[in-house]
């Protein structure tokens, strides 16, 4: 995936969608109801070594199957 750095710094790929935050349940379906709530397309994604902190990799080993990253974009793109 091409990244691109966005207006605030977020990373965008050349499909539009924003990479959000990379969480696991029960914050994961409140965030993507949110979203959606507020019209935005959601896509749920594999995390990526490069979406963890120092502090969130240990748990990702751990359990790679419970996390998510959530990316975004409006409608209609």
């Amino acid at each position: 995936m091409a990244e691109k750095s966005g207006p605030q710094g977020d990373a965008v790929d050349e499909e539009g969608w924003t990479k959000q935050t990379t969480t696991d349940e029960p914050r994961l379906s409140e965030l993507v109801e949110l979203y959606q709530e507020l019209g935005f397309e959601v896509q749920l994604r594999p995390v990526s070594r490069e979406d963890l902190g120092a502090d969130c990799a240990e748990c990702y080993l751990v359990f790679p199957e419970r996390f998510r990253t959530i990316y975004t974009r409006p409608k209609g793109e």
